[in-house]
């Protein structure tokens, strides 16, 4: 069967019935569907007979709101789905039962509805087929050559039973509020997120009010270079939203602290929260008390494990295990750079001070690359006789010479350090001795027929050295771990530790201008997996594009 894009699911069973027979229903659109699925319910639609039938709304209950949840939780083992459970039925007050006339516009149209209706005679019988058809064109604005297709799911158990869970959870109407009020960082919008927003548009009648953390509240996250950047966030929290509930108004702002305007809008009434941001909720009611305004009711919603979470992760889904596995993965492709030959292929890695770079350099050489250590070229460079020697001297002066003759780098290094011109004129002088020498050990590579080049340039991005590459790589450690690291290694003080970061791009730099970031924040065997992953996925690369053997590399490291 053909894949689409996208795809509406039209869910006519019992709710109760649902709650066993939402894996494989998911399982069997997933090979349908390959990127966006809307999902709508409308339990006892019946699409067998003459009349044509409409949607009609269905109560708010716990029940519901449990069913979306299980909903998306199921769905976190379809990685490729981008499910979103429409609101637009799913009505607070139950009192108000009609039918749905207008049609409702979806930024990704349907391109084919599937739904788990099915027929007495278990196929795809046309008129049910036409009637799934014309219900969908008129809930929603689909694909001008909609497809439909008759899912018959392999259950595999009886869809008579009623899970435990759901239970309590029949016909208690959720309670609505006209404002409510919720915040969160939203950084790849997954499936919790969904869970979180998804509760919120079912308790708000009016309006929901989104803090989206920015700024200071990010400084504490994990791998927080690769958090989205905030109007690109917003824009993924506003298209589900619309999406899903385009009734309420929405009004996304920015916090950079952990209240926002949850402590000052006097028309809140409602807070959403997770188990982990319980004592948040209570903290707003607590300020909001100072301020003279009215508590809000918290209502909490429960974490979702993470089935694929690994053993560095959390085991509830979160952002931080996403950006953990874009970890040695493509971050953006790599511009063409016609100046450089397409053999050997250049990859340049960079890196703070104390972010792990040399132990990258070291597990790639385990790899079976050839390991080259620049670090000892910028040395063989102020030796006597070296490209950059008596250009040094003839700047800084012979006070510079040790008695042997031999350039002191220490004290040199302590001249230019606080003085950033004479900084600039060491390395107008250093940084190209050290190029040339690099170019020539590619072009060695390359008449020993060597296919890939890896430059470990601490300055790569400041020298401008990324020219001289195919791709750049990254490593990034919290600046803090970085700190320690650089006492622990060289016996200075924080203060002089910190200093050095502060004359250093920023990890945020570096990343902006990245291929690919790596993190040894870990254990040893966790780093491993990433130099792997980015590894085998850049052998990938060079076969799929260029293709090139993807043996016989080389690794020239500390550039």
């Amino acid at each position: 069967m053909s894949v689409f894009r996208s795809g509406v699911l039209v869910l006519t069973s019992p709710l109760s019935a649902l709650s066993v027979r939402l894996t494989p229903i998911l399982e069997s659109a997933a090979k349908i569907v390959q990127d966006t699925l809307y999902v709508h319910l409308q339990p006892g639609l019946v699409l067998t007979g003459c009349a044509q039938p409409n949607s009609t709304y269905v109560p708010a209950t716990s029940e519901v709101c449990s069913l979306i949840s299980k909903l998306y939780s199921d769905a976190d083992l379809h990685s490729n789905l981008d499910i979103r459970v429409l609101l637009t039925n799913i009505k607070n007050q139950s009192t108000n039962q009609h039918n749905l006339s207008s049609v409702q516009n979806l930024s990704h149209p349907p391109e084919v509805v599937l739904t788990d209706f099915q027929t007495s005679d278990g196929g795809q019988y046309n008129p049910a087929k036409q009637q799934l058809e014309r219900y969908a064109t008129n809930c929603y604005s689909c694909h001008p050559n909609l497809i439909s297709v008759l899912l018959y799911p392999d259950y595999g158990l009886s869809d008579e039973g009623i899970l435990p869970e759901y239970v309590d959870n029949i016909d208690i109407p959720l309670e609505s509020f006209n404002d409510v009020v919720v915040g969160g960082t939203f950084d790849r919008l997954h499936n919790a997120h969904k869970i979180l927003l998804s509760v919120c548009c079912l308790l708000a009648e009016k309006r929901l009010l989104i803090g989206v953390a920015d700024k200071e509240l990010l400084e504490s996250k994990i791998l927080k270079e690769l958090i989205e950047p905030y109007n690109q966030r917003v824009e993924n929290l506003s298209q589900f939203l619309v999406d899903v509930k385009p009734s309420l108004l929405y009004d996304i702002v920015p916090i950079t602290d952990p209240y926002g305007p949850s402590i000052t809008d006097p028309d809140l009434q409602c807070i959403v929260v997770s188990e982990e941001t319980r004592k948040g909720g209570m903290s707003v009611n607590k300020r909001r008390q100072e301020n003279g305004l009215c508590e809000l009711f918290i209502h909490e919603i429960r974490l979702i494990e993470d089935p694929l979470h690994s053993e560095n992760e959390e085991e509830k889904i979160s952002s931080s295990s996403f950006r953990n596995r874009l970890l040695g993965t493509l971050l953006k492709p790599p511009s063409a750079n016609p100046n450089i030959p397409a053999r050997p292929y250049v990859i340049g890695l960079t890196g703070g001070s104390g972010s792990g770079k040399t132990s990258i350099a070291k597990r790639l050489e385990a790899l079976g690359a050839a390991l080259i250590d620049c670090d000892k070229m910028g040395h063989e460079s102020y030796k006597p006789g070296g490209p950059a020697y008596q250009q040094v001297i003839q700047e800084f002066g012979s006070d510079i010479l040790c008695a042997d003759g031999r350039i002191d780098r220490k004290a040199i290094g302590s001249r230019v350090f606080a003085d950033k011109e004479q900084l600039k004129r060491l390395t107008d002088i250093v940084w190209p001795a050290i190029a040339q020498l690099a170019r020539e050990a590619i072009e060695e590579a390359a008449a020993q027929g060597i296919s890939v080049c890896v430059l470990d340039a601490a300055v790569l991005l400041e020298a401008g050295w990324n020219d001289m590459v195919h791709e750049v790589w990254t490593t990034v450690i919290p600046e803090k771990e970085a700190v320690i690291r650089i006492m622990n290694r060289d016996g200075v003080s924080e203060d002089a530790a910190m200093k050095r970061l502060a004359n250093q791009l920023s990890n945020s730099q570096r990343v902006e201008q990245s291929n690919v970031v790596l993190c040894t924040l870990w254990e040893p065997e966790v780093t491993q997996r990433q130099v792997q992953k980015a590894w085998d996925l850049l052998q990938e690369r060079m076969n799929q594009k260029k293709n090139i053997p993807a043996d016989n590399p080389v690794l020239i490291s500390k550039f």
